[in-house]
């Protein structure tokens, strides 16, 4: 009973108990990689190895700028399990972000696909704790560089013994971080403990979550660098599934219809614009995915339209709600029993929602007093949690704790909750719009206006208005090939959100910013738009 709860172990059980089940990787120097979890951490062996010979201590920061692929996987494992901590850096974030995340991680060395050594090459000098680089592809594809001291991955390990004695790890160790996307102020650093995303691995593999085994097929489209790839770099090994990594190919329909198609994927995550692709492609091929029976979509909210569209190629969407700060699963939305029998528009209200809170996750919802608040589905209020996986603190930042006295995590979520457990995210608190002294859910705008078929996307920012302080903005992606009329856009409205709720205004755009999470970007709109008055 006092065994601990290590990543080490889901390596080791995974090694002795699914070594043959596969893991398949599209990479820039081998769009079809094939091997098995025994071979994957027979190779982890050697780059422990070889991490041992540069002498790190135990909690060094060990960096990796990289897309999901077979070497991206040894990594994890290599590293958390040695003692270090694996640093996932998102490359999608701007060359400032990550200069100052490497520094405040104090990064010793970095692990990056070839196509970021530009990126690296620009910030070498800037970068005063990082000793060394290993560029994650074999020697007759390493591409000249000017960094020092660099080396080649499958060179790195290649000389290295294949056995290894893991150190015996207290269960609380660190084992990887992730930085916030710093959407307000820097980034900040989170810690996952071995613990911790054990417990997350098993919760989020149960029946009412993801419901996995070791008969699935599990694609990963969310990214390796985003919170863990949402835990599934863990918990697919942990039960034994197989495993399809998409590489740099993540928002390419082509590449993951074929992907999914040819290894039978069954079951994958990603945000919701990796599913506005997908659809898009198989509209305009007439291809099909049959294999792929549910996936899961988070990081922002998802249209209703975008679920329907799903649901045309038999592929049923779940909202899972969560945040770097906790590793990241909160609420996963699977249907109950008794929810079968009733209307699809009852089912379609339940569908859109952030699901309920798995076991482990703690939630409440207060208002401005701080005052809990009933779970009624109507009132709404600040979302705090608490739980096993959620952080302590950030990396660093002692002066500004992340937890109240009583531990528990202000998300910064709006929320309301039912008597089922049912989580509605209604909007983040810097993007509600407070119109003549009330609130408006700029995500409930945005979803009611995502069920038109002449939008693509949509947003919804306040800006400032003489009598209201702020009125809602639209924001559209016409679909493509669609020449919408911005009155129709906004007569649709009528019925679906409460009347003051709807826009006076529609404007069209090529293209809404988002942030490197795939999060629309409010702050960019915001300031585009500044001067626009109604």
């Amino acid at each position: 009973m006092d065994s601990q709860l290590t990543i080490t172990s889901i390596m080791e059980h995974a090694d002795k108990i699914h070594g043959a089940s596969e893991i398949v990787s599209f990479t820039a120097d081998n769009p079809e990689h094939r091997y098995s979890y025994k071979d994957a951490f027979q190779r982890t062996r050697q780059l422990a190895n070889a991490l041992k010979d540069l002498q790190f201590k135990r909690g060094d920061r060990i960096a990796t700028l990289a897309w999901n692929d077979y070497r991206h996987f040894e990594l994890y494992y290599a590293i958390s399990c040695s003692g270090q901590i694996c640093h996932t850096i998102n490359p999608r974030l701007f060359p400032e972000q990550i200069e100052f995340i490497i520094n405040h991680a104090e990064d010793k060395l970095i692990f990056t696909d070839p196509m970021f050594l530009p990126l690296l090459e620009a910030l070498k000098s800037r970068l005063p704790t990082v000793e060394g680089y290993v560029v994650l592809t074999s020697e007759q594809n390493m591409p000249d560089c000017t960094l020092e001291n660099v080396h080649c991955y499958e060179t790195f390990i290649s000389e290295h013994s294949e056995e290894f004695d893991w150190p015996s790890l207290d269960e609380n160790t660190a084992s990887s971080m992730c930085y916030t996307s710093g959407t307000t102020g820097n980034p900040k650093g989170v810690v996952y403990s071995h613990r911790s995303t054990v417990l997350h691995s098993l919760v989020g593999s149960l029946p009412d979550a993801m419901n996995l085994s070791g008969s699935d097929v599990i694609m990963p489209i969310v990214p390796m660098f985003h919170v863990n790839a949402w835990g599934t770099s863990y918990s697919a090994p942990l039960v034994g599934a197989k495993l399809v990594f998409p590489g740099p190919k993540m928002a390419d329909g082509e590449t993951l219809t074929k992907l999914i198609n040819t290894e039978k994927v069954n079951y994958s995550l990603g945000v919701p614009t990796v599913w506005l692709a997908l659809v898009e492609y198989l509209n305009a091929s007439g291809n099909s995915v049959d294999s792929l029976k549910s996936v899961v979509v988070g990081g922002a909210a998802c249209p209703l339209s975008l679920m329907h569209a799903m649901d045309k190629y038999g592929i049923y969407m779940h909202v899972g709600w969560g945040m770097t700060e906790m590793s990241p699963l909160g609420s996963y939305n699977k249907p109950m029993e008794w929810m079968k029998d009733v209307s699809e528009e009852e089912k379609d209200a339940y569908r859109v929602r952030a699901g309920r809170m798995v076991y482990g996750v703690e939630m409440k919802i207060v208002d401005d007093n701080n005052k809990a608040l009933p779970w009624d589905g109507i009132a709404s209020g600040l979302l705090m949690v608490k739980g096993p996986w959620v952080c302590n603190g950030y990396f660093k930042l002692e002066d500004q704790p992340a937890l109240d006295k009583d531990g528990w995590f202000d998300t910064g979520d709006m929320a309301s909750i039912d008597e089922y457990g049912y989580v509605v995210i209604t909007d983040r608190v810097k993007d509600v719009i407070k119109s003549g002294g009330e609130w408006i859910s700029s995500i409930e705008v945005e979803n009611a206006a995502m069920a038109h078929d002449q939008v693509q996307e949509a947003a919804v920012i306040g800006v400032p208005h003489p009598k209201w302080t702020e009125r809602p903005l639209l924001i559209v992606i016409p679909s493509e090939g669609a020449d919408p009329d911005k009155h129709e856009i906004i007569k649709s409205l009528e019925g679906k959100i409460a009347k003051w709720w709807i826009p006076e205004d529609c404007v069209f755009v090529e293209e809404i910013p988002h942030t490197a999470t795939g999060k629309i970007s409010k702050k960019d709109l915001r300031e585009r738009f500044k001067e626009y008055a109604y």
